[in-house]
Formats: C-alpha cells, sequence, structure tokens
C-alpha cells in the first residue's frame, strides 16, 4: 500500500469505524436484556497528522505522524478472574504500513486475602517524576514522543507478570519481565539522529542503528521491585531493578550497539508542601563497568530529582522539576577516552531543567498546556506547546508541537533539531 492510499484512508475509515461501534454496541447489549452484563467496550478512533518544521535532509520526508488509528477495549469477569484486551489498529503514512500495536492482553485476580496477581501484556509505570524516569526503567517508546502521538503512548508495553503483596504497614509489587523489553527507542528510520562515531548526523538505510538482540526468554530478564507505603501524608517508596539498559548504549569493539546489564536501587517521596506537591527522587545506576574507564559502556550514575506542583490561581497549575545526572569514576572515564580532545565525552554532571504550564477554561473543556526541558549543561532544549478541546463527551481536538534545539548538534536534544514539528489529533471516544 502507498502512501498517498494510506493517507485516504482517514475518510474511508472513520465514518465507517463510527458505525461499525454502533453495530457493536447493540450487538453486545441484546443477548443481555434480562441480566446485567459485566461486559466493557470502550475505544476510540482517531486521525492524526504532522508536518516537520525544517525538512530532514536525511530522511527526505517532511511528515513526522500521518495515521488513522482504531483503538478497541475490551474487558470482562471470568468469575473472580477479571481480563482485559486493548489494541490499536492503524496505518501508518510516515513508514507506509498497515500495524497492531497489543497495548494489554491480561487477567487480574487475587491470591489469597492479600496478593494480587497481574499477568500477561501491560504498561508499567511508577516513580514520581513527570516525563522523568529514574527508577522506572520499564520500556518506553521514544519515536511515539516525538512524534505527536498521545502522551499516553510513551509507556511501552511489555509482557510480564506482576504481583502485588498489600498489609496495612507497606506494600510490595514484584515485576518479572522474561524476555528483555527494550525502549522504542530513536534507531534512524523515523528520525535522524548524532553518531558521535562517524562525527555526523546519521538515519536509514545506513545509518540505522541494529543492536544485539537479547531475545533468550527467562535468561534475559527484567525484574523490578518497588515497596512503598504512607506515613501522615507522605508517600514514600523504595525500588530496585535488575536486567539491562533498555536503550543500546553500549559498543562492541566491532562497533555494534547493544544493550549493556544495569542494576538500579533508589527511593522517592511525595508530600504536600506550601501549598503544593513537593516530591523527590534518588536512583543509583550500577553498569558492568566496576572502574569507570571503559567509554563503550556508560559508567555508573547517580541521579537525583527534585519536584514541586502547584496552582497558582483558579485552574491554573505551575510544575517545576530539577533533574541531576551525576557520572561516577570520571577521572578514570577522561582517561580513557579515545578522543584526545575530549569531543562527544559526555560532562560530569548533566542538568536538567523542566516547567509544566497548564491552564484550564470554558468549564475545563479547553486546556493549554506548555511542558518545556532546557539543559543549562547541554545547552540545548525540548518545547512541547499543547492545545486540547473537548467538543462534547465524543469528540476531542489536540493542537500542539514538538520543538527542539540547542548549541551542539550532539548533545540529546540538540541532535534532534531537524525533528521539530507541529501535529494535529482528532479523536472520537465511545
Amino acid at each position: 500500500m502507498r502512501l498517498h492510499q494510506l493517507l485516504g484512508l482517514p475518510a474511508l475509515l472513520l465514518p465507517l469505524l463510527l458505525q461499525s461501534s454502533q453495530v457493536l454496541a447493540n450487538d453486545w447489549d441484546d443477548p443481555w436484556a434480562e441480566e446485567e452484563s459485566t461486559l466493557s467496550l470502550h475505544g476510540f478512533y482517531e486521525l492524526g497528522m504532522g508536518a516537520r518544521i525544517n525538512r530532514d535532509p536525511l530522511l527526505g520526508r517532511d511528515m513526522t505522524l500521518g495515521e488513522a488509528r482504531a483503538r478497541y477495549e475490551l474487558s470482562d469477569y471470568l468469575g473472580d478472574l477479571r481480563w482485559s484486551v486493548k489494541t490499536d489498529l492503524y496505518a501508518d503514512g510516515v513508514e507506509d504500513k498497515l500495524r497492531i500495536d497489543l497495548r494489554e492482553a491480561l487477567v487480574d485476580f487475587e491470591l489469597g486475602n492479600n496478593v494480587d496477581m497481574r499477568l500477561g501484556q501491560q504498561v508499567l509505570t511508577w516513580g514520581t517524576g513527570d516525563m522523568l524516569f529514574l527508577n522506572d526503567l520499564f520500556a518506553k517508546d521514544w519515536q511515539s514522543y516525538f512524534s505527536g502521538r498521545d502522551d499516553d503512548y510513551l509507556k511501552a508495553p511489555s509482557f510480564s507478570a506482576k504481583a502485588s503483596y498489600f498489609t496495612s504497614v507497606a506494600n510490595l509489587d514484584l515485576v518479572w519481565t522474561p524476555e528483555f523489553q527494550s525502549d522504542r527507542f530513536i534507531k534512524g528510520d523515523r528520525f535522524s539522529y548524532f553518531s558521535a562515531m562517524s562525527d555526523s548526523q546519521m538515519a536509514s538505510p545506513d545509518g540505522r542503528i541494529r543492536p544485539q538482540t537479547r531475545d533468550r526468554w527467562g535468561r534475559e530478564s527484567q525484574w523490578a521491585a518497588r515497596l512503598y507505603g504512607t506515613v501522615d501524608a507522605t508517600e514514600w517508596a523504595l525500588y530496585a531493578y535488575r536486567g539491562y539498559w533498555t536503550q543500546p548504549l553500549g559498543m562492541t569493539a566491532s562497533g555494534e550497539a547493544y544493550f549493556p546489564r544495569l542494576d538500579t536501587y533508589g527511593a522517592s517521596a511525595r508530600a504536600p508542601l506550601a501549598g503544593g506537591i513537593a516530591n523527590a527522587e534518588i536512583a543509583w545506576y550500577e553498569g558492568s563497568d566496576a572502574q569507570g574507564d571503559n567509554p563503550r559502556i556508560p559508567n555508573d550514575q547517580l541521579r537525583v530529582l527534585l519536584g514541586y506542583d502547584r496552582e497558582v490561581m483558579t485552574n491554573f497549575n505551575a510544575a517545576l522539576q530539577y533533574y541531576l545526572e551525576w557520572t561516577q569514576d570520571y577521572s578514570a572515564l577522561k582517561r580513557s577516552w579515545p578522543l584526545a580532545d575530549g569531543r562527544y565525552r559526555p560532562d560530569e554532571y548533566r542538568h536538567l531543567l523542566t516547567l509544566r504550564l497548564t491552564q484550564r477554561l470554558r468549564q475545563d473543556n479547553l486546556t493549554l498546556s506548555l511542558f518545556t526541558y532546557w539543559s543549562p549543561s547541554d545547552k540545548d532544549y525540548f518545547v512541547r506547546p499543547a492545545v486540547n478541546y473537548r467538543f462534547d463527551d465524543h469528540w476531542l481536538l489536540t493542537l500542539g508541537g514538538n520543538l527542539f534545539g540547542g548549541q551542539k548538534p550532539h548533545t540529546f536534544f540538540g541532535q534532534f533539531a531537524d525533528a521539530s514539528s507541529f501535529y494535529a489529533r482528532l479523536r472520537y471516544s465511545y
């Protein structure tokens, strides 16, 4: 199917899908006319378009988002067991492909009075950061986040088993992902990226990142744990993770990317403060380079996050975060760095500030928001303005942008200057 055909799909799909939802609703209702049903059917249909502000010469296309998407959500009970399925069907005009994204396919059940189990495909998250993740090592989807899709798509699903144990003092979550689930990272097909090895911006087909896989089921697993509770009005949590970096940040001697080993340990707290909510989080990242003198894998890191959120005036919220990455054994990294002038070597301290402003108007039907990342150490930024207007209970229009920039082409946000874009999405929910 060609690009012009995919872009023609929205006009054809939307009326058909709207009609099918009504038919489905009627089909589900009739058999249960005399008995209340527990079956739940929800979802949405969405059209999305996004275009670059500046053309990326390596990719040769202006579009960052062009899709017709249908979401179906089904859930019901089988005795005490609950099952749920959420799946997206969509035509991707950027990649000229039809895709299925299984967001959720799970069962929930209890083991005794204190243990809940959740098995299957699911989206997992924890931690206190707002679009910043320290102890949350569950898979992310950066392709969606930069494309203009809904923020919910930043969290990628994984096939996992989650056990939750509840007591009057504290609660414990244990998560096992038997087959390693990496991020859906920027790899050169939808967005170009900066490569220190080639000293230039790279993209498909020659520059696409194809890391070594970690697909040995049960032998390359990810484990995560959270112990959490509440004391007075303060929420606290302790975290641990054993697995791998979810980005291919390692490099073999032959120049092939891979996912290095990683263990993390951390803690967080959230509490009321001066009319708002303050949060703090810390995480220790421990990799496989104990001495810190191997430039092909990341050094150990200490990560710190401080945040504060407050309603400044009626229906207007402001939230600020400070984030620090402190690279350990930095003197050893400097001595072993392969480039004598220190080019592309990470800073010992990477600082990042975020600001979120949210204004709700017209009985909360109109929402104006701005989310910004700014790094004074990298001297780069990422700005995300958005406008959401809800016409009624079904229709939602979103207009927004993803604006990147920086003084250096190799910094995290600076490398995506040609990915800056504006987008629009129209959604019908049922």
